[in-house]
């Protein structure tokens, strides 16, 4: 029962999603992130058009993620929508935020993040004790090499619009997530 329900979902994706084919991201469905999420009460965030929860994965271990939910003002036509979780989803970089999966049913719309243990670099900073010059050059090194990647090396060019200390995340070892495509100007190959 379980694999027929697993081979029903990959054909559903791949009709609805025929431009996320060779992109290993989950559909996750509405009640599975609600579950996850206990109902969408762990805030960990929110921006002008979306709200981000912490959430769990009882599916994967236990594996913690962040669960972007678009507001409904927010919310796209479904061709743009599949367009940025296809361009999205294809990111592959150490100091880039990695999307695990989306959820597009009916009104709901989500975005599934890895979970950032050590939160944003605009709690980090601002908190009682600051860091050192080591670790404060090493997040500028790495929001730089990530701002790179995007901007001239992945092949449909981001242009990140919104870079600031609440969009640098940090992972358990400290090193620097870029977030929040939300804003991201996608760019043609010829356009600088």
């Amino acid at each position: 029962m379980v694999i027929s329900q697993i081979y029903y979902r990959k054909a559903l994706v791949s009709k609805l999603y025929p431009v996320l084919q060779g992109i290993n991201l989950k559909c996750f469905s509405y009640m599975e992130l609600k579950e996850a999420t206990n109902g969408f009460m762990e805030e960990l965030g929110c921006g002008a058009f979306s709200t981000v929860f912490k959430g769990v994965l009882a599916s994967d271990d236990g594996r913690c993620i962040a669960v972007k939910r678009l507001d409904t003002i927010a919310r796209k036509d479904d061709l743009e929508f599949k367009a940025e979780v296809s361009s999205i989803g294809r990111t592959n970089h150490r100091n880039l935020v990695q999307l695990l999966g989306f959820c597009d049913e009916g009104q709901h719309r989500f975005f599934v993040y890895e979970f950032m243990l050590n939160g944003s670099l605009a709690s980090f900073l601002f908190r009682e004790s600051s860091p050192n010059w080591y670790i404060r050059r090493d997040i500028a090194l790495g929001t730089a090499r990530g701002l790179f990647y995007l901007h001239d090396e992945f092949s449909s060019q981001f242009i990140h619009c919104d870079i600031k200390p609440k969009n640098i995340l940090l992972d358990d070892s400290f090193t620097v997530r870029i977030a929040d495509f939300g804003v991201a100007k996608l760019l043609k190959t010829d356009q600088t």
